[in-house]
């Protein structure tokens, strides 16, 4: 662990993938142990989908798909040298995907409380928009939060 380079004035609203409240959440149906993250990994607090017949899930849209939230449970690996943290679940770790509940989320466009909540196809990654921009699918979530681009919102479903 590296020598402490910041101090904050206050403590941080969350960290992407985080509960954003304490009420009630849904994760999507599978099995015990039948998802999995795929050969390229998944990235944790942005939504990725799943095979249905595989149970691997990728971060990339799958054909037929199951689409849900990846929540941070500490499943992330540090596996970079000398890196001090990682928002990376590895290949072959189990993963629960969330289709229901409060959760904090990165915009890099920012986000306007009512927005839709949009995944892109390309790598999962969190879009607020009134209308769905290209490669993009609604995920049913809503903004819950303000936030300016690049920073952290509420979603919410």
């Amino acid at each position: 662990m590296s020598f402490q380079k910041t101090l904050n004035r206050d403590l941080p609203i969350g960290i992407e993938g985080d509960f954003a409240s304490t009420n009630p959440y849904h994760t999507v149906l599978a099995g015990e142990g039948a998802l999995k993250a795929g050969a390229d990994g998944v990235t944790i607090g942005v939504f990725a989908w799943a095979n249905a017949t595989t149970g691997l899930v990728s971060n990339k849209q799958v054909q037929d798909g199951i689409l849900g939230f990846v929540r941070r449970d500490n499943t992330a690996l540090i596996s970079q040298y000398l890196a001090e943290s990682s928002m990376r679940i590895p290949a072959g770790f189990g993963i629960t995907l969330y289709d229901g509940g409060d959760f904090w989320a990165r915009f890099d466009g920012g986000a306007t409380v009512g927005q839709k909540v949009f995944a892109s196809t390309k790598d999962g990654s969190v879009v607020a928009a009134d209308a769905a921009p290209a490669d993009a699918v609604d995920t049913g979530f809503v903004v819950a939060s303000n936030a300016e681009a690049g920073f952290l919102a509420k979603i919410t479903k």
